[in-house]
């Protein structure tokens, strides 16, 4: 037998809840408000994928994981180790104090610092440049395609033009240059660890021989400057030389400080035989007439040294003759000029004379060179590539494409 069926209960109505409300306490109360009754909801269905769904899913294999997964097959299975060989090295400038700093301003004429060098070096080693010379010496395109067309994406095509084997240079050889310290070091990659260490001592070798060459030039163009300075001060004290020359011989004073010394002399001389002689005129003209012969004689010889006397201080005038038909005034004028401008050309001359050899000694030296403190070694185990970490950034990066994908998509539909 079936079980008898439940009846449901009759809701209560509005006003069968309103009466016990209206009896309570004895007095009418306001009447509440009388919500209408809500029909009740079926429960949800079970969701079901739709097609869009499938679609999404179906994108995420074929963008997500399935390049993932080749990715992951061709690191593991078919890319080749690869050995790295470091090399550390700096740029040394032999510090000297050579006697031309003491002069003062001719110092630039040794060459620059060791910043510019490193900077040179850095764009040097990544430069075609460096690439066709390491080529020439070591074969890189034989070296570099040992394992082509086995590994085609880490390995270099031998038959690429010299400009894609530029490109692999930079990805093969990582330049990390240190502008605080001046310090370059490079880590160079290859499918040998034989040829890794090899790569590295050329570029070692090749920087140091672009130094030396930087340093050739360097020294060239400062010998050159201190050979044209010392020509030129050659030049001018040769000019003032020759001008003093020319006055001694207008003048026919050798030393006009000498002649002058000279010409005081004899004015002195004549200046104390006046003396005297006016000292023996004045007892004479107490003892004897003024007509005597010997006051006459007295008189007259007073007379003479006064005229010589006078003539010997017209000399040092400006309407004064001297030995050229100068005045003493003038010549000392001139010759003093002279005799400043070949002071000045004689030490202008010893300058450049110490310049010039000691270009020639920095010339004759090695005043720049490398210095390695990271030799190159044979690597003992393969370090690249780095198989999880390309792995894992190559699938992020689809990931990331991915989900980008997936929200224009929803973008663009609930704008719909």
């Amino acid at each position: 037998m079936s079980p008898p069926a439940i009846k449901p209960a009759a809701k209560p109505t509005a006003k069968a809840v309103a009466k016990p409300a209206a009896k309570a306490g004895g007095k009418a109360l306001a009447r509440p408000r009388v919500v209408p009754a809500q029909p009740l909801r079926p429960p949800a269905a079970i969701a079901e994928p739709k097609p869009r769904h499938w679609l999404i899913l179906g994108s995420f294999l074929v963008l997500v994981m399935l390049p993932s997964l080749i990715w992951a097959g061709y690191l593991w299975l078919r890319a080749s180790d690869q050995y790295v060989s470091s090399v550390g090295f700096s740029v040394r400038q032999e510090q000297s104090t050579p006697s031309i700093d003491l002069l003062g301003g001719l110092s630039p004429l040794t060459g620059g610092g060791g910043a510019s060098d490193t900077d040179i070096l850095y764009e040097y080693i990544r430069s075609q440049d460096m690439v066709e010379k390491i080529d020439d010496r070591l074969d890189l395109r034989t070296r570099f395609s040992r394992d082509w067309p086995h590994d085609f994406v880490f390995a270099f095509n031998p038959e690429a033009h010299i400009e894609d084997l530029t490109d692999y240079w930079q990805r093969q050889v990582k330049v990390l240059y240190d502008s605080t310290t001046q310090l370059i070091t490079l880590k160079v990659s290859a499918f040998t660890p034989q040829d890794a260490q090899a790569i590295a001592a050329a570029v070692f070798q090749e920087s140091s021989d672009k130094i030396n060459e930087l340093s050739t030039i360097a020294q060239g163009d400062a010998t050159r400057l201190a050979k044209g300075e010392l020509d030129k001060a050659r030049t001018e004290l040769t000019e003032t030389r020759q001008a003093m020359t020319a006055f001694r011989m207008r003048s026919q004073i050798v030393d006009p400080q000498a002649d002058l010394a000279g010409q005081m002399g004899v004015l002195s001389g004549l200046q104390a035989q006046l003396a005297e002689v006016l000292v023996a005129h004045d007892l004479l003209l107490d003892n004897a007439q003024p007509t005597d012969h010997r006051v006459t004689q007295s008189q007259q010889k007073i007379d003479a040294l006064r005229r010589l006397i006078d003539a010997e201080r017209s000399k040092f005038g400006a309407e004064g003759q001297g030995p050229a038909g100068e005045s003493y005034a003038q010549l000392m004028a001139e010759y003093e000029k002279l005799a400043v401008d070949r002071e000045f050309a004689e030490g202008a001359y010893r300058s450049a004379r110490i310049a010039y050899e000691t270009a020639l000694a920095d010339a004759q030296r090695q005043a720049r060179y490398l210095a390695a403190h990271i030799e190159p070694k044979v690597a003992q185990s393969a370090t690249q590539p780095n198989r999880a970490w390309l792995w894992a950034m190559i699938t992020g990066m689809l990931l990331a494409g991915w989900s980008i994908m997936v929200l224009i998509y929803y973008s663009v539909r609930d704008r719909r």
